[in-house]
């Protein structure tokens, strides 16, 4: 078992001769591609015609050229002070939307075809294999603008947003909190709070929001201009609301999505149960912000990675003998970074592609967490390689389906975890599992809620003050913590650190995914051979929509009953902890 990279899988180093190379090849495939098609318009008129054209274009998905991106991108997460990696990659970057931009022209025509031609083209059987792929083109096409527009949207996205979002985020990086005569890194700060008795968490986290006061200013011009931009995008391709980009580029379908966030919203009193019963372990008059993730004990069995490698591989051998090959495969081979070191980054990935190995990041530090985000992150991967099975047009997979299968393997593990347990441990384990499916769930329909409330305010107001947007947050956290909590007006300024309000409305997917794969496991509780409708869903990659993949496993997910399934899972969990704390 290897417990680093072995990055020679992709390249041999920085200034190995295949990476230039391999973007000459595509380059030249690339050119050659729209060279022709530019010329020669029978796809747009033929069936078979345009089967050779996709096929074509599904052939330069296949060119090594990403290999040498993805390269230069790992290199930099396992040593962030690696500059000559992160100016290749700003290169390759820069080369890849320049190859990008060539192709544009191809699904623009095409998505423009008169509707007869559309049905035709979906009833051809010689198009068959591609007709999920045309039909999103075809729906989506209404959006498009023409070919010199979406250049211009590619080419001003770094500077309009990108650019913004990372001077917010690049100001916190270097911000430290004073704590106990010592000034403390803020993203060491935010992980210490919970971790800390009640009067050092409290006084913590006031230094802690203190800072977000602080770089309010910044993050309130930086929200103003990212949702502005995207309230320009949007008039422009005649989207009626904010969310609606984020849902089809996810392949969801705006029914299902507001199903899951209204039965969220309607279910908050889940919510509420569970932090009166926190409130009642950390025996305290209230709650405050800064108690929100406190803890109620620490877990005194260590997870060492050898264990919880066994563990989570026992767990993927029982769902299916293919999961556990997949498993063993990628430690094997050195595509799974384990332990935190000097300069590496943070957190956890999955990351995989077309012809690609699938690398894994953790930072494994032996705790209850720790095993959560390995079979958080390796079922991922088994996605990933299960997707591998459709054709390379098919192999990826929309952000809600991932976190699906994500999930879906964290939740098989943390039950196999909590019956090792010893007794004692049970009632901790126990509601840290549940405050996770709190956040993943309720807090996160929650942000999207505030999204909503901010976008609409941008839209109708033209700019927003911090201490408005503040407010905004406010009100949406208050409606899930529950009458346990009492909030601040400054508590609502932690909007300057959270990431995802900027990648608009990515927060829903961790709440479909996690409820989802609960009432996955619903059924498989009932019934065991369950697990190959499961697994037609993890082999499916894009070839159908997560609505289609879904209902063949018997989930309507255009119905709240879903969702409710999920919220049923969780408030079972609630009611026994209320027992446990009797």
């Amino acid at each position: 078992m290897k417990t680093s990279w072995d990055l020679s899988l992709l390249y041999t180093g920085l200034d190995d001769p295949r990476i230039e190379r391999d973007q000459k090849a595509a380059d030249r495939a690339v050119d050659a591609f729209a060279k022709k098609y530019r010329r020669d318009t029978k796809h747009l008129r033929d069936p078979r015609a345009l089967a050779r054209a996709i096929e074509g274009l599904e052939k330069l998905s296949e060119l090594p050229d990403s290999r040498a991106a993805y390269y230069a991108w790992y290199r930099k997460e396992i040593d962030t002070t690696d500059k000559a990696a992160e100016a290749l990659g700003a290169k390759l970057s820069e080369r890849g939307t320049t190859r990008g931009n060539q192709l544009l022209f191809f699904g623009l025509r095409l998505g423009k075809i008169r509707k007869s031609l559309q049905k035709k083209f979906l009833g051809a059987r010689v198009l068959k294999p591609y007709r999920y792929w045309l039909k999103q083109l075809f729906e989506n096409a209404k959006y498009d603008l023409s070919e010199p527009e979406e250049k211009i949207l590619s080419l001003k996205g770094e500077v309009g947003y990108g650019r913004w979002v990372q001077a917010t985020e690049n100001i916190l990086n270097k911000q430290s909190v004073s704590f106990k005569g010592k000034l403390v890194p803020l993203p060491k700060a935010e992980g210490l709070v919970s971790t800390l008795p009640t009067k050092e968490r409290r006084e913590l986290y006031r230094g802690v929001r203190a800072v977000y006061e602080n770089v309010a200013d910044i993050a309130e011009n930086e929200l103003n201009a990212i949702y502005t931009d995207k309230k320009i995008d949007d008039q422009l391709r005649g989207m009626k609301h904010p969310y609606d980009a984020t849902i089809r580029g996810y392949q969801n379908d705006p029914t299902s999505i507001l199903a899951l966030v209204d039965t969220v919203a309607k279910s908050s009193s889940i919510a509420h149960r569970f932090y009166q019963v926190k409130q009642k372990l950390l025996k305290l008059d209230h709650l405050t912000y800064a108690d929100r993730s406190a803890r109620v004990g620490k877990l005194k069995s260590t997870l060492p990675f050898a264990r919880a490698a066994k563990l989570v591989r026992e767990v993927f051998a029982e769902l299916d003998s293919r999961y556990a090959e997949i498993f063993d495969r990628l430690l094997a081979n050195g595509q799974v970074d384990v332990y935190p070191k000097k300069g590496k980054s943070g957190g956890a990935f999955c990351s995989s592609g077309i012809g690609l190995p699938t690398f894994v990041l953790l930072n494994h530090v032996e705790d209850f967490e720790s095993l959560k985000t390995l079979a958080h992150e390796m079922g991922h991967a088994v996605h990933a390689e299960r997707s591998k099975e459709q054709r390379p047009l098919y192999q990826g997979h929309p952000i809600s389906t991932a976190e699906t299968a994500s999930t879906f393997f964290e939740t098989a593990a943390l039950h196999r975890l909590i019956e090792e347990l010893p007794e004692a441990e049970r009632i901790i384990a126990l509601h840290d599992t549940i405050q996770d499916d709190i956040q993943t769930v309720f807090r996160q329909v929650a942000f999207f809620r505030f999204e909503q409330s901010l976008h609409d305010a941008v839209r109708s107001d033209g700019y927003v003050p911090k201490e408005k947007i503040a407010e905004l947050m406010n009100a949406e956290m208050i409606k899930y913590l529950g009458p346990a909590f009492t909030l601040e007006p400054a508590d609502g300024y932690f909007f300057v650190t959270i990431g995802h309000i900027r990648r608009f409305f990515y927060v829903y997917s961790y709440a479909y995914g996690q409820l989802v794969s609960k009432a996955l496991h619903r059924e498989l509780a009932k019934d065991p051979e369950f697990i190959s409708k499961v697994d037609a869903f993890l082999s499916s990659g894009e070839s159908r929509s997560p609505y289609d993949i879904f209902t063949s496993c018997g989930l309507d997910t255009q119905k709240p009953k879903v969702f409710q399934q999920g919220l049923a899972a969780i408030e079972a969990d609630v009611a026994k902890l209320e027992q446990l704390t009797k």
